[in-house]
């Protein structure tokens, strides 16, 4: 596996004034980040690519749609729009030399309508991103797909949703980011979330239930780890967590109060518990039985 980590925790963007964490990230034991993409217009593909391969990381690109973008509208003016933004977002990751774009990018976070989804909706996005793997095929980009709590989304939320979605796709560059947090939520067994998803599974977000240092809550790492390896699972563990002050970003996260001692803690900390138990979990597994 290799492990990676949102700069968030520092920052609401990331481009060139932001190159000086890369050395820092790598000496924590970091394989990666993962940058945010809003407006591809504005993200700094070149910048980025060179800081992470000076420094021997590798990026993977998360993206959200901001208002007046989404691929579910009742408009289809904004649909087509929101097509052409995002095969923006998948050429602007690969220029960045990201493999991987993730996030939940249907409609955008916090659009709360008041109702279930529809059906219409649901046919909107399984069209939209079959349209889209064309250009995820010629630039060599994997889209995850983020269902989100029910506090932040109301059309993709469980695990069984999202495997259901990318089945529908059925597109080999199109599957799902499954986070811990949105998973304590909503799933009654995260550890089942993650096999339900099974061959779907792209990316990984591994976060606390608080946002805080991965192992310091009451995630359930050790079902989680397991069904990892029983997936045979080889992609990003990515810490995701927000700065405790940076504005909007923080507001749209609800962080509200300092979660750690330090947000840098969440990763340095971080980290090291996941490498821990995935050494542990390989141990394990290929240990011959105690016999009796």
């Amino acid at each position: 596996m290799k492990f990676g980590v949102n700069t968030f925790i520092w920052s609401a963007g990331f481009d060139r004034s932001n190159l000086h964490l890369l050395p820092r990230i790598k000496s924590w034991g970091f394989d990666g980040v993962e940058v945010p993409l809003f407006r591809p217009g504005e993200f700094a593909a070149a910048d980025i690519r060179q800081g992470v391969e000076a420094n021997g990381l590798e990026c993977t690109v998360c993206s959200v749609l901001v208002e007046g973008l989404s691929l579910i509208s009742d408009d289809p003016a904004v649909r087509r729009r929101t097509e052409t933004h995002m095969q923006d977002v998948v050429k602007a990751s690969a220029e960045a030399g990201a493999k991987i774009v993730a996030g939940p990018v249907y409609c955008p976070v916090g659009d709360l309508p008041g109702r279930r989804r529809t059906a219409d909706e649901w046919k909107r996005a399984v069209e939209a991103y079959q349209r889209l793997g064309e250009t995820l095929i010629r630039h060599d980009v994997t889209l995850a797909i983020e269902p989100l709590n029910r506090f932040e989304t109301y059309f993709l939320n469980t695990a069984a949703d999202a495997a259901a979605l990318a089945g529908e796709v059925a597109h080999p560059h199109v599957g799902i980011l499954f986070d811990t947090f949105h998973a304590n939520i909503e799933e009654k067994d995260i550890a089942a979330g993650y096999r339900t998803i099974g061959r779907h599974l792209k990316h990984v977000h591994t976060c606390e239930n608080d946002r805080g240092i991965p192992g310091s809550g009451h995630v359930e790492w050790d079902g989680v780890f397991q069904a990892l390896r029983t997936l045979n699972y080889d992609g990003w563990l990515t810490i995701e967590s927000f700065g405790f002050a940076l504005g909007d970003l923080s507001a749209a996260a609800a962080i509200w109060r300092d979660i750690e001692a330090t947000p840098e803690s969440i990763a340095v900390e971080g980290v090291k518990f996941l490498k821990k138990n995935c050494a542990s979990e390989s141990t394990r597994l290929r240990s011959p039985p105690i016999q009796p």
